[in-house]
């Protein structure tokens, strides 16, 4: 089992609605499980990300078809991750 995880956060507050609904649209990807979550701000050193991407997958292989999927990136631009 693998996981991924990555870090996004919006260049501009403005974004953040947008930078989610587009994060959302790897959740449909059909390889492995990827699980978009909200940073609550709880903890300040959280404080610069938006988001956490965290993908589970059964090996390499299938991250590699996860990642060559062609559902265009989310963050086009809106993002630091």
């Amino acid at each position: 089992m693998l996981r991924h995880i990555v870090f996004f956060s919006a260049r501009n507050r403005e974004d953040v609605e947008r930078l989610y609904e587009g994060l959302l649209l790897l959740t449909q990807i059909p390889h492995g499980r990827v699980e978009i979550g909200r940073n609550l701000g709880i903890d300040t050193l959280s404080a610069p990300v938006d988001f956490v991407v965290y993908g589970a997958f059964a090996d390499e292989a299938e991250l590699a078809r996860y990642k060559a999927h062609p559902t265009p990136p989310p963050h086009s631009g809106r993002a630091r991750h």
